[in-house]
């Protein structure tokens, strides 16, 4: 994960033994390692599903990353990343997505422009007429 983020920190924990079923709306970031099942939205938030993790759900984050069983889809203002044992059967939607070897995702992928606010923009360098001899 980026360390730029201001919320890095895991402000929310659903640990192995527990299981939640409803919408989940939370801020900040939060890691599930349990069972989800219904909808988990975020504003801005990052959330973490972690290796023993088996959620089904449809969600609506800043950002995610896999790392265990998600069934549903993803859409993701920011990034979307998959990392091995991740699997992903749904569809993603993200300016950014990554899916890494040993990742694996069974769905349709849409690549969404970023928002403005955070496209930087880079000025033009000029660097004289042509090139010297």
């Amino acid at each position: 994960m980026r360390k730029d983020r201001k919320n890095d920190r895991i402000s929310t924990f659903i640990g192995a033994d527990a299981s939640f079923e409803g919408n989940l709306e939370f801020a900040g970031t939060i890691r599930v390692d349990g069972r989800v099942k219904g909808k988990i939205t975020s504003k801005d938030g990052t959330v973490i599903v972690g290796e023993k993790a088996v959620v089904d759900a449809d969600m609506a984050v800043g950002a995610a990353v896999i790392m265990g069983k998600l069934n549903g889809s993803i859409d993701a203002v920011e990034r979307i990343e998959v990392f091995p044992p991740g699997r992903v059967g749904g569809d993603m939607q993200a300016p950014v997505i990554s899916i890494e070897p040993g990742g694996i995702f069974n769905g349709t992928c849409t690549m969404k422009k970023a928002p403005e606010t955070s496209i930087k923009r880079i000025p033009a360098v000029t660097t004289g007429s042509g090139p010297t001899k």
